[in-house]
Parts: C-alpha cells; sequence; structure tokens
C-alpha cells in the first residue's frame, strides 16, 4: 500500500465515524421532537396518547441500537487493520512481506498497463551484512537493516511499493513512464550511492553496499512473479560484476543461467559416474631435459558434448561444493594410474580454496593415498595464495597434517595475488610457482622479466625451488635457463594427456614399473621396463 493509498483510506474512516455520529444525533432529536409533540398535544387535547409515545420510543431505541453497533465495528476496525498489516508487513522495516508485494504488485501491474505504462521492479542484497550480523550480533544486525529502510524509502517515488524478501534482500516497484527509463537508473543509482555510505549504528560505522538488478515489466514480462524473477536475475549479475552497483536485466542473462543450470545437473551426475578424469601436464627439469613429473589436471568427458575444458564446470564445482567429492575423485583416478609410474616421478594436485575450510581434508587426502597405494612423498600439493585469506590457521593445519605424511607443499600463482613473504613464512612450502601470465609475456614485457626475476631470486634466497608454469616455446625456455629457472612446464613439452596417453609416453622412455620374480618365485618386486 503506497503512503497516498493509507491517506485515503484513514480520510475515508473519519467520513464513516462522523455519519455515524450525525446518524445517532438525529435519533435524538426526532425522540426529543415526538416527546414534545405528544405532550403538547396531551395538553391541549386532554387525551393521553401512550400508542405515539411508545412508538417514538421504539424508532428511538432501534435507531440508537444501529448506530451504536456501527460505531462497535468501527471501534474494531483498527485492530483488524492492524492484525492485516501485521500480516502483510515486515515488523522491523514496516515494507511489504513478498506475498503482499506480490498482491499489490499484480495490482499495480494491471493499472500501469491500462495507463499505458510500464513498471519498473529493483531487487536488491546488501553485501557483507552476513558478515556484521555475525560479528556484531543480531541486534545490531536489525538496527542496520532499519536504517536501511528508511533510506531505500526516502529514495523512491511516492507511488513505489517497498518489500523486503529475505534478511538482507529488498523489492521495490513503482511504475513509469515506459517511453523514458532516465528516473529508473536514477532511483538505482540513488538507492546503490545512499546504502554505500557508512552507517552509524551503537557507536559502530559499519560499511556495506548493495548489488541491485533492475527488470521492467515491458519487456518480456507477462505478471509480477515474472518481473520478480528478471530483476533477480539481474541482481546476481551485478553481484558477479563485482558488487556496489545496479545491472539491467537482460536476456542473454537468462540463457547463461539456464547453461549453468544444466551445468550443475550434468556436474552433479558427472563425478560418481567418474566422468571427470584427470590429464596429466608434464615438468621438466631445465638443467637436464628430464621429465620429473606431472600436473593433474581434470577434464570433463561428456558423453554427449565431447570434452569439457576445466574452466567451464569447476568455478560451478566451487559455487555447488561439488569441488571436494570431484577433487577426491580426480586424486583416486591419477594416484591408481601412476602406482607403477617411476618412483621419481612425483604428482601435483591443486586444492581449491573451497576445500580448505574443511577441517578433515588432510585425513581425507591420506586416506585415498593409503587406499590407492600412492606414496605420499610423490605428491605435492598446489595451494593459491588467495586460499589463505579465508582462515590461515585452519589451512596451517591441514598442511600440518599433510607434511607429516611426507606430502610437499606448493605456492601456486605466484605474483598474481598479494605475493606476500609473510605467507610464505607461514607455511611450509617447498617450491613456489611463478603464474603463466608472466612467463608468457617474459620476453616481450620488461614488467614480466623484471617480475620473473625478483621471484627466481626471492626463491634462491629462501632455498625454494621455483617451477615456471605457461612455456610455450623454445625462446621462453632458453631465457628461464639463462636466469637460473629450475622447472618449467607448458605446451612446449605436450598437450595434456589422458591416462593412457601418459602410460604410452612412459613405456616408450621405460618409466614403467614392472613385476619382477621374487626368490621364492613370486611377482612382489617391481623394476623398470625392459627395452
Amino acid at each position: 500500500m503506497t503512503r497516498q493509498q493509507q491517506q485515503d483510506r484513514e480520510g475515508r474512516g473519519a467520513d464513516r465515524s462522523a455519519a455515524i455520529y450525525s446518524a445517532l444525533g438525529l435519533a435524538s432529536v426526532l425522540l426529543a421532537v415526538a416527546i414534545g409533540s405528544v405532550l403538547a398535544f396531551d395538553y391541549l387535547e386532554g387525551a393521553t396518547l401512550d400508542g405515539w409515545l411508545l412508538g417514538a420510543q421504539g424508532v428511538h431505541v432501534a435507531l440508537t441500537l444501529l448506530c451504536w453497533r456501527r460505531l462497535a465495528a468501527r471501534a474494531a476496525r483498527p485492530t483488524v487493520d492492524r492484525a492485516q498489516s501485521l500480516a502483510s508487513r515486515d515488523s522491523l522495516t514496516g515494507f511489504l512481506n513478498r506475498n503482499s508485494l506480490t498482491e499489490e504488485g499484480a495490482a499495480m501491474f494491471t493499472r500501469a498497463h491500462r495507463r499505458g505504462q510500464a513498471v519498473a521492479m529493483l531487487v536488491f542484497d546488501l553485501d557483507r551484512f552476513k558478515g556484521i550480523n555475525d560479528l556484531h550480533g543480531h541486534a545490531v544486525g536489525d538496527a542496520l537493516i532499519a536504517q536501511v529502510a528508511r533510506e531505500v524509502a526516502q529514495a523512491l517515488p511516492q507511488m513505489a511499493l517497498a518489500g523486503r524478501l529475505g534478511v538482507d534482500e529488498f523489492a521495490c516497484a513503482f511504475p513509469f513512464d515506459s517511453r523514458d527509463a532516465a528516473p529508473v537508473e536514477r532511483i538505482a543509482e540513488r538507492i546503490v550511492s545512499r546504502l554505500a555510505q557508512p552507517f552509524e549504528v551503537e557507536g559502530l560505522s559499519l560499511h556495506i553496499s548493495c548489488s541491485l538488478g533492475v527488470a521492467r515489466s515491458d519487456f518480456d514480462c507477462p505478471n509480477i512473479d515474472a518481473l520478480l524473477r528478471t530483476a533477480d536475475i539481474a541482481m546476481h549479475q551485478a553481484q558477479k560484476a563485482g558488487k556496489n552497483r545496479f545491472a539491467w536485466f537482460d536476456p542473454a542473462m537468462e540463457r547463461a543461467l539456464q547453461v549453468r543450470s544444466a551445468l550443475e545437473s550434468g556436474l552433479r551426475a558427472a563425478v560418481p559416474r567418474q566422468e571427470i578424469i584427470p590429464y596429466f601436464e608434464q615438468q621438466v627439469d631445465l638443467a637436464t631435459g628430464r621429465l620429473h613429473g606431472f600436473e593433474v589436471l581434470a577434464r570433463w568427458d561428456h558423453p554427449s558434448h565431447g570434452m569439457i575444458p576445466p574452466d567451464r564446470f569447476i568455478p560451478v564445482a566451487e559455487e555447488t561444493g561439488l569441488i571436494a567429492d570431484l577433487s577426491l575423485s580426480i586424486m583416486r583416478q591419477a594416484f591408481h594410474a601412476a602406482r607403477d609410474w617411476d618412483p621419481g616421478l612425483s604428482l601435483s594436485v591443486n586444492i581449491s580454496p573451497v576445500q580448505l575450510r574443511d577441517a578433515w581434508l588432510a585425513q581425507k587426502i591420506i586416506k585415498v593415498l593409503t587406499e590407492t597405494g600412492f606414496p605420499a612423498s610423490r605428491l605435492e600439493v598446489e595451494i593459491t595464495e588467495s586460499a589463505l585469506f579465508d582462515n590461515l590457521a585452519l589451512a596451517q593445519s591441514i598442511v600440518g597434517s599433510l607434511k607429516n605424511q611426507g606430502v610437499r607443499l606448493a605456492l601456486d600463482d605466484f605474483g598474481t595475488g598479494y605475493s606476500s613473504l609473510a605467507h610464505l613464512r607461514a607455511l611450509p612450502f617447498d617450491r613456489i610457482k611463478i603464474d603463466k601470465s608472466f612467463v608468457l609475456s617474459l620476453n616481450q614485457s620488461a614488467d614480466s622479466a623484471a617480475i620473473v626475476n625478483t621471484i627466481l631470486r626471492l626463491g634462491e634466497s629462501l632455498n625454494l625451488p621455483i617451477t615456471a608454469e605457461g612455456v610455450e616455446d623454445a625462446a621462453i625456455e632458453e631465457r628461464l635457463r639463462a636466469i637460473g629457472c629450475a622447472k618449467a612446464q607448458g605446451w612446449l613439452y605436450g598437450k595434456p594427456l589422458s591416462i593412457a596417453g601418459a602410460r604410452r609416453l612412459l613405456a616408450e622412455r621405460r618409466l614403467i614399473l614392472q613385476p619382477g620374480p621374487r626368490l621364492d618365485g613370486g611377482d612382489a618386486t617391481s623394476q623398470l621396463q625392459a627395452g
């Protein structure tokens, strides 16, 4: 209900009360006139007209009862109105709840359509609110929400509807001239700007922002539910784009959401069916050219779409929590395949930041090592610097448990994050890996060359070997060798290989172990494959 509608309703209520009191006064006047008439007639005629008097009293009683009934109903009306208001509105903000916003929004939708207008729907979510609520408590969180509601109400036009959809999610709707969407953008910008300002709550200066999605009813939105859904899609796009901004809905967003939904559904089935399989990228010693190990990569061998690269499904796996099962499945397959490879060959596996939130991660990895019979000393776990920011203490505990079993630790993509010496000291790293973005431009960019040189000197001073990723031509390899880089990987040494492809390569190089005869005639011992 808009503010104007509320004022109109209060005015109509006052008019009804006045009418009831007038009727009650009229009944009293009629009774007085009737009694006066009877008395005068009695005095003049000398006769008593009891019937007239009784009739007048009856009319008065009937009118009085009718008026009192109306007054009683009117007196009860505020209680009914309050109950309805409590059922339809959020008690903290005074905004409509989801059901009421949908109902009143549908009525606005119909009115706007009749008048040749469109309806704008703004849906927004507060950025960083959960952290504030967790840190300072619900009382501070509620006070902050109330302040946010006041700021939003002031930013909206008078005829707008405002609703609270969730703990920190809101929606606003208002009609506008479909030929000019500029006023809608100004309101969206005003809300984003106001909510980016610090809020003073109980002596605290709190900083939030909002991600806001905007949709309009005249763009393929047949009803209010469709309008809410499209504005919500746009809101999520604003979040992905960096938050503290607004985004208009575009049909491409919905198509991307449908593709992502299909990808997620397929991924949930693909992990237990082991459609996500390991591929192996060679890691080479630059001084000798000798193969010393592989980095394990994930590929999705989809039954109908063919090979799907990891940049399409890994983000979805991380967002949905599937990354844990996916990663352990890849490890299990890779460890099992590499059991009979030359014991000098190591495997490097990437650990997602999401996995480092699992206090049992080390035990899960050790369990896979034990079940597959793959030696922990041949495993190197790679983590990125950004993975350490969520909970460094937990990461230290996980890494400590793995190191105790003989697993080695590499800092991946070094140079792209904070490149903090504190992180290098906080965890017992065995290797630093230079991000491929610097390696690829090593011979073209002075800045990249300076960064690579600096990382190499840092590795020397800390006694940490360096691996360069993304080596794709001989010129880069030669430059890396000249400046003292120990190891490299990249397409110069071949594209990532499937299990069968890696096995063929190792067989050609005589790096597959073969069962050897035991002294008692058994085959428990192994030796390198003979040529």
